[in-house]
C-alpha cells in the first residue's frame, strides 16, 4: 500500500472537530442556566446545601435571608480577574452572562412556579441531577457558573487533576463549614448531592472525550 493510500485511510476515519458557534454557545447558556435556577429553587425551598460559590451564596442567604440570586452575582466578581489572567477573556464575557443569567432566572422563576413542599431527599436527589446536567452543557461550551468552577476547570487544563474530584473535595468542605449553621441531618443530605453531582461530573467530564 503506497503513502496516499495510508493517507486517505487515516484521513476518513479521523473526526474533524467543528467548534461551536455563538448561537449554539448562547443557546446552550440559557438551557443550562435555566435547567439550574430550578435546581437551585428545589434546593432553596428543602433548605438543602451544595457546594461551589452557589453552596457560600445559599449559605449566606440562609442566614441574612438576602436574595440568592444577589449573592450568587456578587460573590463572583472576584474570581473574573483570575479567570482573564489564567484562562482568557472569552470564558470570562461567557461565565460573566451565564451568572447574571442564572441569578435573574432564580428571582423570576418563582413568580410563575411556587412550591409548597418537596421532601429534602427527592429535592436533593433530582436538584443535583439537573445541576449535573446543566454544569456539562456549560463546561462543553466553554463556560462555567465562575468560583470554584473557573478554578476547577483550570487545574483539569493546566494540570489534568480531574474535575470532578477537585470540585467534590471542595464542596465536601463547604458542607462540613455549614454545620455551624445548618442542621445536620440536611448536611449529610446535602453531602449525599454533592457525591451525585461530581459523580455524574466525572464521568462525563473529561478533555480526552470531547474537545469541540
Amino acid at each position: 500500500m503506497n503513502t496516499e493510500q495510508n493517507i486517505s485511510l487515516v484521513s476518513a476515519v479521523t473526526p474533524v472537530v467543528e467548534q461551536h458557534s455563538k448561537i449554539e454557545d448562547a443557546l446552550a447558556m440559557l438551557i443550562g442556566t435555566f435547567i439550574l435556577s430550578f435546581a437551585m429553587i428545589l434546593l432553596k425551598q428543602a433548605g438543602i446545601m451544595t457546594g461551589g460559590t452557589a453552596g457560600l451564596s445559599l449559605l449566606i442567604h440562609y442566614i441574612t435571608d438576602i436574595q440568592f440570586g444577589v449573592l450568587f452575582f456578587l460573590i463572583n466578581i472576584p474570581f473574573y480577574y483570575f479567570a482573564y489572567k489564567k484562562m482568557g477573556l472569552a470564558l470570562v464575557v461567557k461565565t460573566f452572562i451565564a451568572v447574571a443569567l442564572l441569578a435573574g432566572f432564580t428571582e423570576t422563576i418563582p413568580h410563575f412556579v411556587q412550591l409548597s413542599a418537596v421532601h429534602p431527599i427527592y429535592a436533593t436527589v433530582f436538584a443535583n441531577v439537573l445541576m449535573g446536567v446543566s454544569f456539562l452543557i456549560l463546561f462543553r461550551h466553554r463556560s462555567s457558573l465562575g468560583g470554584i468552577n473557573l478554578l476547577v476547570l483550570y487545574l483539569q487544563e493546566r494540570f489534568q487533576l480531574p474535575a470532578g474530584k477537585v470540585q467534590m473535595g471542595i464542596d465536601v468542605a463547604i458542607l462540613l463549614t455549614s454545620l455551624f449553621f445548618v442542621d445536620w441531618h440536611l448536611i449529610l443530605i446535602s453531602i449525599l448531592g454533592v457525591v451525585i453531582l461530581n459523580s455524574i461530573i466525572l464521568l462525563n467530564h473529561k478533555t480526552t472525550r470531547y474537545v469541540a
